[in-house]
């Protein structure tokens, strides 16, 4: 159980960081913009060397960064329950930590899901019809990596839950 709920807080943590640095960073799009290389993150695009804020107020991005942000806020709470699952407070005995914490990175998972089905839907429909030559860039494929990590960590989690309750219901006969 212990081992279970281990791997599933190591990649939580990691998942939070990759959320978090894929969320600040400026490299989600690359493209060429009159000769010269140009990207863009959620908040701010950089030509020619330097960087502006995207001052425009775009449904998609916002709803993407919402979405990252939301992920970011349930993955970092469902660390804490995790956490807290190693600890045994009996004023907790009714409400399983690891329960919790498994499903706030399911939680996680799905904010971070519909924030890349979000950004990549209409950067392949709209902004890639309107760069000829672009590519997605390393603070995307970070989102990507930390879906996969928050999944696993519910995964995990979610193992360490049935293990707990088979011993407990097996321990009661």
């Amino acid at each position: 159980m212990y081992s279970f709920m281990g791997g599933g807080l190591f990649c939580a943590i990691v998942g939070n960081i990759l959320l978090v640095v894929s969320t600040a960073t400026d490299y989600w799009m690359q493209y060429r913009l009159s000769g010269s290389f140009a990207h863009q993150g959620l908040w701010r695009y950089c030509m020619s060397g330097k960087c502006y804020t995207q001052t425009d107020s775009i449904a998609y991005w916002n709803a993407t960064r919402a979405f990252m942000i939301l992920s970011a806020m349930s993955c970092f709470a469902g660390i804490i329950a995790g956490i807290l699952s190693f600890a045994h407070f009996s004023a907790f005995e009714r409400f399983n930590r690891s329960f919790a914490a498994g499903i706030m990175f399911f939680i996680s998972t799905l904010f971070v899901l519909l924030a890349m089905a979000i950004y990549t839907g209409v950067t392949v429909n709209f902004l890639g019809k309107r760069f000829g030559d672009w590519r997605f860039s390393w603070s995307y494929i970070l989102g990507w990596v930390a879906l996969l990590m928050t999944f696993f960590s519910g995964i995990f989690y979610m193992c360490a839950y049935r293990m707990h309750e088979c011993r407990r219901v097996a321990g009661t006969r």
